[in-house]
């Protein structure tokens, strides 16, 4: 039997589809500033940087990636704010 963790509630969302690199990391960076620990946030990017960069910050960072998935003309990346 497999269990399967479920993905934590998303509270709150980053829509950067359309801003350029550095833009959707600066977005989360600075909502993660104001979230609490065990937040989830999701943003949206539709600039490929996104892909790589985001998960490298949220590692160095401390924190969790959740998810990176594709989505129809943009990615989802959501993190989990653990300090």
């Amino acid at each position: 039997m497999t269990t399967t963790l479920p993905s934590p509630t998303v509270t709150r969302t980053i829509d950067a589809r359309g801003s350029y690199c550095p833009g959707p990391l600066m977005e989360l960076i600075r909502a993660i500033r104001e979230a609490q620990v065990g937040d989830v946030l999701a943003v949206y990017s539709s600039d490929a940087g996104s892909k790589t960069d985001i998960p490298k910050w949220v590692e160095k960072a401390g924190h969790r990636l959740v998810a990176l998935e594709a989505r129809d003309g943009y990615d989802e990346i959501i993190v989990e704010k653990l300090r």
